[in-house]
């Protein structure tokens, strides 16, 4: 369901997918080849949610923001890159995901937190307000603490995982 909230509607790029079992509400931009899948939520109602190019938010997902206060006049918005694989039963809140991440099934990422490019984030992980998670490495726990370095390898599985979502959104679509 793409929903208006406020007079603001969603905008999505070209060839995405939103699943009928899908809400995506306010102020949300999907990028192109973007895949939004069954029971996901991207509630753009209190600021704004920018999602890149080829990136995916799987089943049971919830994307949401902080609203502006006193000790925080902006709040936190949500960017997700381009080529992000956010996996199923992820809440991702008012943080910052860069390009070509691995958001691990059951991951809680808090207000503020940012992930950095080529962050693999394991199933069950909780990212802390604030916290910063350095690119090439496989982070886990809760909190999530640095595991070890990825291998050339698993930095290739982003953009693989990125592609195999936009061709099976790609059969939604057809």
């Amino acid at each position: 369901m793409i929903r208006t909230y406020k007079d603001i509607a969603p905008t999505l790029g070209k060839a995405v997918y939103v699943d009928e079992q899908a809400s995506v509400i306010g102020d949300v931009v999907l990028g192109d080849d973007c895949s939004v899948w069954p029971m996901a939520v991207l509630r753009g109602d209190v600021n704004h949610i920018r999602v890149g190019d080829r990136s995916n938010i799987q089943d049971g997902s919830v994307v949401h923001v902080t609203h502006g206060y006193s000790a925080l006049p902006d709040g936190h918005g949500v960017t997700i890159g381009n080529d992000v694989t956010i996996g199923h039963n992820v809440t991702v809140h008012g943080c910052t995901i860069e390009d070509e991440c691995l958001i691990g099934i059951g991951s809680t990422i808090l207000d503020g937190a940012i992930i950095r490019k080529h962050v693999l984030l394991g199933a069950g992980s909780l990212v802390t307000e604030g916290k910063e998670l350095h690119g090439g490495y496989l982070w886990m726990g809760r909190p999530a603490k640095k595991v070890r370095e990825l291998t050339d390898e698993e930095i290739k599985w982003f953009a693989y995982s990125a592609s195999h979502y936009k061709k099976l959104k790609d059969d939604y679509l057809a």
